[in-house]
């Protein structure tokens, strides 16, 4: 059962990332600079951070909730291989400025939202 569980929340966290970095795309464009997947990645590590320590520390969130939010949704949502493709891309197309700005962005703002989103499931507890 845990594998559907995990199996639908995939299946609507690659959609979802599909739909957002589409449109984030489509809202910027210098120097084909892979917004949507700079977004959807800091957003997954907000979100994530925050349910995980929300769970954690304040709610019993049920273990197949968390298998179809966690591994399924945001693990499909989010994508280390791509942010990896796209940098090697940027600096294959004589981008290196861009893909070393992607680079350390994506880094520093992950951990930074990654660690604020943890912080804020922590209040109260």
């Amino acid at each position: 059962m845990s594998l559907i569980y995990i199996g639908l929340g995939g299946f609507l966290g690659a959609i979802s990332r599909y739909l957002v970095s589409k449109y984030i795309n489509s809202m910027f464009s210098l120097a084909n600079m892979p917004y949507g997947t700079l977004f959807v990645n800091i957003l997954g590590s907000f979100v994530l951070s925050f349910i995980m320590s929300l769970g954690i520390n304040r709610l019993e969130i049920p273990k197949n909730f968390m298998l179809f939010f966690s591994t399924g949704f945001i693990g499909s949502f989010t994508t280390f291989s791509t942010f990896m493709y796209e940098t090697i891309i940027l600096n294959e197309e004589s981008f290196n400025y861009y893909s070393f700005v992607y680079l350390i962005t994506s880094i520093i703002l992950g951990l930074f939202f990654a660690l604020l989103g943890y912080s804020l499931g922590r209040i109260g507890s």
